[in-house]
């Protein structure tokens, strides 16, 4: 559906994007995740026509966007990361501004305006003044008025940025609810638990390159020795740790306080053989806690910092 070829934007000396290649396939929820300053709003400011490469190509059903831009921008809705409303207008008034903008008029106008205010759920307020929002009401709003004209694609940079947490639980309901009903969706974010819990396929940026990309299982995998196991006994003695050690699939073990700290490459395939060595020296296990590899520890493993660094 989308594909980015190579793509880079220069401003003066400064590489913002750096030869970025990607593909985004129909009904995919496909996550730009990276640290602020990574390039991601650079990169899709390309992809919605409203900055030109530097060189490069954006493709989108194989066509080059940048021949027809008038038609890809019919095609794609943009929900920017700064808020692109009129403040001293109604919520109804903005609506119908933006629906204007992508050539609706009369009862279609209407109709969209209605059906869009029942998935942004802001029916009851769309006679107030923008300025009387709080800031959640006003990400639902924008996001409203990109989908007015019944994009293919949706693209959302950053939509939860300083809101409350119900209204970014909100938020992230609707884009699966929008994906579930065909709207592919590309979503940027520096926040690993939303594109963890959103996304099919990522990919993670970081000083305007891709530095990796996939599944999150894919990614996870990467660093799957990296899984973490703290297995707390009745008491612990100098050889247990060395004991653990020789576990195939263990990688590292040692002891903090009265518990054992291990790092391997598959909890579920280790835990039995744990249990079963600890027993041969005379210990039992009072807790065990597992934490599996996610997005942010495969950033800080292909960076050496984290996300929000």
């Amino acid at each position: 559906m989308l594909k980015v070829e190579n793509l880079y934007k220069n401003f003066g000396k400064v590489n913002a994007v750096d030869g970025v290649s990607f593909e985004v396939k129909k009904g995919d929820v496909f996550g730009l995740l990276g640290p602020n300053g990574a390039g991601k709003s650079t990169t899709i400011s390309m992809i919605s026509t409203l900055l030109a490469p530097s060189s490069g190509e954006i493709l989108y059903d194989g066509k080059s966007i940048f021949d027809n831009q008038k038609s890809v921008r019919q095609r794609l809705g943009v929900v920017p990361q700064e808020i692109a409303l009129y403040p001293t207008l109604s919520g109804y008034e903005n609506l119908r501004f933006w629906g204007s903008i992508y050539g609706l008029k009369g009862s279609e106008l209407k109709n969209r305006i209605e059906e869009v205010s029942d998935i942004i759920e802001l029916n009851g307020r769309l006679k107030d003044r923008v300025d009387k929002y709080s800031g959640g009401m006003k990400r639902r709003l924008n996001i409203g008025a990109a989908l007015l004209h019944m994009p293919e694609m949706l693209i959302m940079d950053e939509p939860t940025v300083g809101i409350d947490p119900q209204s970014r639980n909100h938020i992230l309901d609707t884009v699966l609810k929008l994906n579930n009903q065909g709207i592919t969706i590309i979503y940027t974010s520096h926040y690993m638990e939303e594109v963890e819990y959103l996304c099919n396929k990522v990919c993670i940026m970081d000083e305007g390159k891709i530095i990796a990309s996939g599944s999150q299982d894919e990614l996870v995998e990467m660093i799957r020795e990296k899984t973490q196991i703290n297995v707390r006994l009745n008491r612990v003695d100098g050889l247990i740790s060395e004991k653990l050690k020789e576990i195939k699939g263990v990688s590292d073990a040692r002891i903090s306080d009265d518990t054992v700290v291990l790092h391997g490459d598959n909890a579920d395939t280790l835990l039995a053989d744990i249990a079963l060595k600890v027993s041969e020296n005379g210990m039992f296990i009072k807790s065990i806690d597992v934490k599996k590899p996610n997005l942010e520890a495969v950033f800080l493993h292909l960076t050496g910092k984290a996300l929000r660094d």
